[in-house]
């Protein structure tokens, strides 16, 4: 009866995790999308502007956000997850409020930097959270569920920008206050909930990583090598995509497909929820199928292009709509947790908080590029549809290039291993 008596306290506290970290996820992802959507009726507030110069709202949240991951992991393995994680979600809720009150473009810009800032300190504290308290046989599930906060805030973020604003009447400025309603409520609930740690370290970040097997022997790749770079290409190649579709779905929809009011939000919202079923059943197909991790990410990729390029092609709502949902559940959020656990598998144990770190930094900065390029796409063209060719090639051309890379060096690796076997024999 004892040993079932002390994993009952365990448990208690890591479903506690899991849910404040999803939750935290949820009110980062409701900021994201909440603005984009609402660039017509913030231009009311600042003044008439390009689509390039509404695009760097996003531009500049993101470029704070890439800058602070690789400080905010140094942060977290001196100072402590939690020391860490609460002063960078009070700096985003001073940056909201500041974008709430402000009639100028230039101080948007300003504070959107800083709530970038902000929130780039959440993900290195959150994820050596996990892998501090979650169980390793039940991180797999955990993660996902925490990552698929994303998806909901994602999609509430759009939903609720709509339907306040463009249906209701309210001022752009209310889903601001919204914001820092939420971002209040999740601090309070860090400051109480999460327990303060003295562990430093960030030992496992994937269940299926061979840190957790040391009697596997584990061939050491540079954080530069061949086979790295590539991986951090196709993490580059689908986050563009991703955050291309989340700045100017809506304002595609919009302004070239003729959408009004809440069905915007809605089918901009489609997008995130359908990835919630896709982050987890793809996730367990790698899991049962781990040698052809490479071969999956590869299928979702071009699953996914293949979606955006029905959604600029299609001719009526209802393909439209169809092509979001398939993107949804092929796209970023269903191949990001097969890549980390790829990364993990390939990386050197020893530098791997370093390698994935790196590899969340060449992600992040496609959310720097995607949404200033399609603005100028569109300020050019007088179209976004070139905006999601440009991001369609990117994510098939790293795909492939990722999936031939890693092929040649597998292949290579079991040659090797063949070898060492016979020789054994």
């Amino acid at each position: 009866m004892e040993s079932k008596s002390k994993p009952s306290k365990k448990d208690t506290y890591w479903m506690r995790v899991v849910v404040m970290l999803c939750m935290g996820w949820v009110t980062i992802w409701i900021y994201r999308s909440a603005l984009p959507p609402l660039f017509s009726e913030i231009q009311g507030t600042v003044g008439n502007h390009s689509d390039t110069q509404m695009g760097m709202i996003a531009s500049f949240y993101f470029a704070g956000s890439t800058f602070m991951q690789i400080p905010a992991g140094v942060l977290v393995d001196r100072f402590g997850k939690k020391i860490i994680l609460i002063p960078g979600f009070l700096l985003f809720g001073i940056a909201a409020l500041v974008i709430s009150q402000t009639p100028s473009l230039q101080i948007i810009y300003a504070a959107s930097v800083f709530a970038g800032l902000g929130c780039g300190c959440y993900y290195g504290a959150a994820y050596s959270i996990t892998s501090e308290n979650i169980p390793e046989e039940k991180r797999s599930v955990a993660t996902a569920f925490i990552n698929n906060g994303a998806a909901v805030g994602m999609g509430m973020g759009m939903i609720l920008s709509s339907l306040l604003v463009k249906k209701i009447g309210l001022p752009w400025q209310s889903m601001m206050y919204l914001c820092l309603f939420l971002i209040a409520g999740t601090l309070l609930v860090f400051i109480f909930g999460l327990r303060s740690s003295k562990q430093k370290s960030i030992k496992i970040l994937d269940s299926n990583s061979s840190v957790q097997n040391p009697t596997i022997e584990h061939k050491k790749i540079s954080l530069l090598s061949l086979r790295m770079l590539m991986c951090y290409l196709i993490y580059f190649g689908t986050c563009y995509g991703y955050y291309m579709v989340v700045t100017w779905l809506p304002a595609f929809l919009q302004e070239e497909r003729g959408f009004q009011g809440i069905a915007i939000g809605f089918s901009s919202a489609l997008v995130a929820f359908a990835a919630i079923p896709g982050a987890l059943i793809f996730s367990r197909i790698a899991d049962k199928h781990r040698e052809k991790k490479a071969a999956l990410i590869l299928v979702l990729e071009l699953g996914a292009a293949m979606m955006l390029l029905i959604t600029v092609l299609a001719t009526n709502a209802t393909l439209l709509l169809i092509s979001l949902i398939l993107y949804g559940l092929l796209g970023k959020l269903a191949v990001e947790p097969i890549l980390i656990s790829y990364i993990s598998e390939q990386a050197d144990p020893k530098i791997l908080g370093t390698t994935l770190g790196i590899a969340n930094f060449f992600g992040l900065s496609a959310s720097i590029f995607a949404p200033t390029v399609t603005g100028m796409i569109s300020d050019v063209s007088g179209s976004k549809e070139a905006g999601f060719y440009v991001s369609i090639f990117i994510m098939i051309f790293s795909a492939l290039l990722f999936y031939f890379i890693s092929s040649h060096y597998a292949k290579k690796e079991k040659a090797i291993l063949a070898i060492k076997m016979s020789s054994v024999k």
